[in-house]
Parts: C-alpha cells; sequence; structure tokens
C-alpha cells in the first residue's frame, strides 16, 4: 500500500482542510484527505499488520496528534478539532511541507517528542519518531520482525524433532485449533495408517460429524511438488474421503497449490511458515514472556 501517505505527508494538506477557521471532525476530515490523495478504497480500508484500525486512518490520527502537540490545531472536544493563530502563520509562510523538523521550532513539540526521562535536546537531524511510520506502526514491525525470526527458530526444532514427535505436535496443534474433540479422542483417532499415502485421521469437530485426512512431511529443504499432492489426493479417492490437509515443514511448488484450486475435494496445505505462525497463534511451543498493553484515555471517566 505504498500509495497511502505517511503520517508527515499528510499534515500540510490537514492544516490547509482547516484554514477556513472553522471547527472539524476527524471524520469529515478523513473523507477529505482520502479524497485530497485520490487513496482507492483498498487502500482506505488496508489495515496495520494486527488488524485493530486502517492504516490511513491511524497516519490522519498522529498527523492530528503532533500538530496539536506544536500549537497549530487544538482540540477543544473529543474527535474535533480546528486551526489556531500559530497555525494560519505557518500556512501564511506558503511552506512547501509539514514535518517533524518544521515543527521543532515550537518548544512544546520538542518537548514532546523528547525521550522520556532524557534532559537531551532533540536534534534536528534525528528523533526518537520513525520519520515515515506512527508509533504503532513502528510497534508492529518490531513484533513482525521477532515473530519471524521465532518461526524460523520454531522450524528449526521442528525439523531437529523425531517422526514420531512431529505426528503428536501435529495432532496438539489440530486440537489447539478446535480439530478432535479432547487430546484424548485425538489421539485415538489420529493413527499412521501407511493406507495409501495417508498419515492420520483426526475428526472435523467435536461431534465426529465428519474426518480430516493428514498427510504429514517433515521435510527439510524439499519442495512438495504437484506429484505429491495428486497422491495424496489419490489416497483420498481410496478413503471416499474430500477433505484433506497436508502439512509440511518445507514449501510447495507453485503447481501443487494452483492443482488443489482445480479439484473438487477440499484440500488445505500448509507450509512451514503457515505452520510455525499457527503454533505461536494458539500458544503451541512458544511461551509468552513479556506483554506489553497499549492503553488510551477513558472519555467516558472523564464525562460529569
Amino acid at each position: 500500500m505504498s500509495n497511502i501517505p505517511d503520517f508527515q505527508t499528510i499534515m500540510l494538506p490537514l492544516l490547509q482542510y482547516c484554514m477556513d477557521k472553522q471547527e472539524h471532525s476527524l471524520r469529515d476530515a478523513t473523507e477529505h484527505l482520502a479524497g485530497f490523495f485520490d487513496l482507492s478504497e483498498t487502500e482506505r480500508q488496508a489495515l496495520l499488520p494486527s488488524g485493530t484500525q486502517a492504516i490511513f486512518d491511524n497516519r490522519i490520527g498522529w498527523s492530528k496528534t503532533h500538530l496539536i502537540k506544536a500549537g497549530l490545531l487544538a482540540s477543544p472536544r473529543r474527535s474535533y478539532f480546528h486551526i489556531t493563530e500559530r497555525g494560519l502563520q505557518v500556512l501564511a509562510q506558503n511552506p512547501a511541507q509539514v514535518n517533524v523538523n518544521l515543527l521543532k521550532q515550537f518548544p512544546e513539540y520538542v518537548e514532546f517528542v523528547k525521550p522520556a526521562g532524557s534532559e537531551l535536546q532533540v536534534r534536528n537531524e534525528t528523533t526518537e519518531i520513525t520519520q515515515n511510520s506512527t508509533p504503532e506502526e513502528s510497534l508492529e514491525d518490531a513484533y513482525q520482525k521477532i515473530r519471524k525470526t521465532l518461526a524460523i527458530d520454531l522450524l528449526n526444532k521442528i525439523k531437529q524433532s523425531t517422526p514420531a514427535f512431529f505426528e503428536r505436535m501435529v495432532v496438539d496443534l489440530l486440537v489447539k485449533m478446535g480439530y478432535g474433540g479432547s487430546r484424548k479422542d485425538a489421539g485415538n483417532a489420529t493413527r499412521l495408517t501407511n493406507d495409501g499415502g495417508i498419515d492420520g485421521i483426526i475428526n472435523e469437530d467435536k461431534l465426529g460429524l465428519d474426518v480430516i485426512y493428514i498427510q504429514a512431511k517433515r521435510w527439510t529443504d524439499t519442495t512438495v511438488g504437484r506429484p505429491d499432492i495428486q497422491s495424496f489426493v489419490g489416497a483420498l479417492d481410496g478413503q471416499r474421503a474430500n477433505k484433506g490437509i497436508f502439512i509440511t515443514t518445507s514449501t510447495f511448488a507453485n503447481t501443487a497449490i494452483e492443482y488443489v484450486k482445480t479439484i473438487s475435494k477440499k484440500v488445505i496445505l500448509i507450509d512451514g511458515e503457515q505452520l510455525a505462525g499457527y503454533m505461536m497463534d494458539n500458544g503451541l511451543g512458544v511461551s509468552t514472556f513479556q506483554t506489553f498493553e497499549l492503553k488510551r484515555i477513558d472519555n467516558d471517566y472523564f464525562e460529569e
């Protein structure tokens, strides 16, 4: 979503939008700026990696915050704001852009961006703020990097495990994802069959209304190709089955991915990266060692 402007690029158009000296809502400003930047609906709806907020909305919010902290905008009530005399003075200078460097001429803003617990002045050439990222984006980028590193470590651990451990791990994961009922039920239902390329069977739901057939390959560098998937589908035919999961610690060839799109059976392919992701999301083989809570003002508390 490279067409979505960063929060600094938004500052000047947002300030210009307010130059009529009227009070504006954040919602109206968002609609105006979406048109100003000619964003598509897809770009408007693009979410942060956490899925909690639209990227564009997040960046507008932080542009507004920076302009308020610098005294160029004022917010008399929640989600509403207007331009100040200082903001009008800045626009009167016809700046090519409004960014964090321009805002640092104002003492209030310098105090805002100064690192917590530090008496050092914020230098012009550097700032604690990532130049083109909002704080949420910086946090989520760091989180995704940590998650990617953990996924690599997880896969290395899995590849070093025994085939028997890998089979148990697959069962544990599917149970945590809601398949197979209890761990005991899943253990009884899942078995090594070595029957036509099927490694195991597990209930799709706790009632056992349907079953899913499993093929699990603990491979290191070998890519799973279309012939492997065709063999698995053939095994499903032999069992008169319509649903299967093919799990590997490696990757799938494009021909294999395209093949499952053309068949009537429902076959899900889970590669190593997805496997690690499901394990992290479901707390399997990983543990939480630190938690951060992000808080916001509870406006209802301050209502009199």
